[in-house]
């Protein structure tokens, strides 16, 4: 079994950075509370940490992490209370004015949904039930993309599901109306590991286009 002293050097760089040379940073954040500007729903996939990813500071970012990024329609919000009373604080307490459902290449989640296997064991049929909350997103790739090869259908589905994400935040009353009044805005993100670009759904065309592009790209 593996140590973790990677984690505990880096909780003493971690020190040396926001507790020592940058401390008034963490001073304030201490002595004033937390002021996120953003709600960040992201997948637990160890390969994608929203903080790192976006190069952002603490205080920066409410983060909510689950299997797929994934956020359960109103009418289920009782029975996911982890992940949707986390959205509630961000949003009614931390008054955040952007939601981002980041999904991800390569996910996990998503491609057990599409093997769609049936449970048995346990710990499948809890990951399972929770996959469910995007099996819309499922049949609607299956039904667009029939004959494909599964890493095609994958690769949709990943996108499908951030959508499905996004309209089940706007069955949240609390949340329409803050968008409606221009209070809160929602983004779909989705961040193409192999190609290291970040992408975002734009409603006008119906796709997902690059926001930040390909580092070689900009470079060249």
């Amino acid at each position: 079994m593996r140590d973790v002293s990677k984690f505990l050097s880096g909780f003493r760089r971690f020190q040396q950075n926001y507790l020592g040379e940058h401390h008034d940073l963490f001073d304030q954040l201490v002595l004033q509370g937390q002021r996120p500007r953003a709600l960040m729903i992201a997948c637990c996939d160890s390969r994608c940490d929203p903080a790192l990813l976006t190069d952002c500071d603490p205080g920066d970012m409410f983060v909510v992490r689950n299997v797929a990024n994934l956020v359960p329609p109103h009418v289920q919000a009782t029975y996911f209370a982890a992940t949707t009373s986390a959205i509630a604080f961000a949003i009614h307490n931390l008054e955040v004015e952007h939601v981002i459902v980041m999904g991800h290449a390569q996910c996990g989640g998503i491609r057990a949904l599409m093997e769609n296997k049936t449970p048995d064991c346990n710990e499948e049929e809890l990951i399972a039930k929770w996959l469910g909350i995007a099996e819309d997103a499922r049949r609607h790739v299956l039904q667009a993309l029939p004959e494909k090869p599964a890493e095609v259908l994958a690769h949709a589905c990943e996108q499908a599901a951030i959508l499905v994400s996004l309209e089940n935040l706007m069955s949240y009353p609390w949340i329409s109306q803050r968008v409606h009044e221009g209070r809160l805005a929602l983004h779909g993100w989705y961040f193409d590991m192999p190609r290291g670009e970040l992408l975002q759904y734009q409603p006008e065309s119906g796709s997902f286009e690059v926001l930040v592009p390909n580092l070689e790209e900009i470079t060249g």
